[in-house]
């Protein structure tokens, strides 16, 4: 299992855990897709949003290994922001590609990526 070195481990101030420190000697939890209702309580909207934060900030558009990410978080983002990078792609698997569907991301944590909403990337300040 791959260690990522310079990872946060979990979100400051809290115990929502982003990486594990061993592999499981019953082998690695699936990765699933859980859905993100509407209602969900604050500290786990900025738990999502801090581990995304912590993936682009490590990884950006490259595909990584899964590692010793914690499963439970990556399904919180699973299917949505973070996609397989490999076909065919085993959801058990520590060796397993994954990759930030920057478009998605973009859309679901604004302030991970500094985009303000509503705001053109591409229109320059005509004022300058």
């Amino acid at each position: 299992m791959e260690k990522h070195r310079g990872f946060p481990g979990r979100l400051p101030g809290t115990d929502f855990q982003f990486t594990i420190r061993r592999a499981s000697k019953e082998g690695p939890t699936k990765i699933i897709r859980r859905e993100r209702f509407r209602d969900r309580r604050p500290p786990d909207r900025r738990a999502d949003e801090g581990f995304m934060a912590a993936l682009w900030a490590h990884f950006g558009e490259e595909p990584f290994v899964r590692g010793n990410l914690d499963a439970g978080r990556l399904s919180w983002l699973f299917g949505r922001e973070v996609v397989p990078a490999e076909e065919p792609f085993d959801p058990q698997d520590y060796d397993a590609l994954l990759r930030i569907d920057v478009a998605q991301a973009r859309r679901s944590f604004p302030d991970v990526f500094g985009d303000v909403p509503g705001e053109d990337e591409d229109e320059e300040d005509e004022d300058w």
